[in-house]
């Protein structure tokens, strides 16, 4: 008898979607962002200036300013 081992992802982001609000203007920032991380992974998130890499870094750690808003998803 083989027993399978389960592993539970130590960060998991589910459909990360946030806006950044500033008066009466909203604007899209990110959109159904997903990824798993297991125990010794790594990942590397590339792209162009802009592209929101901070933004997905500082929502995974609580570190948005106000103004932003998650519109879907989990962290």
């Amino acid at each position: 008898m083989t027993v399978e081992h389960v592993t539970t992802p130590l960060l998991r982001v589910e459909n990360l979607g946030l806006r950044h609000v500033a008066g009466s203007a909203t604007t899209p920032i990110l959109s159904d962002v997903s990824f798993e991380l297991g125990r010794g992974e790594i990942l590397g998130i590339i792209g162009e200036s802009g592209a929101g890499k901070s933004t997905v870094g500082n929502a995974i750690l609580g570190l948005l300013s106000p103004e932003f808003q998650q519109t879907s998803g989990t962290i």
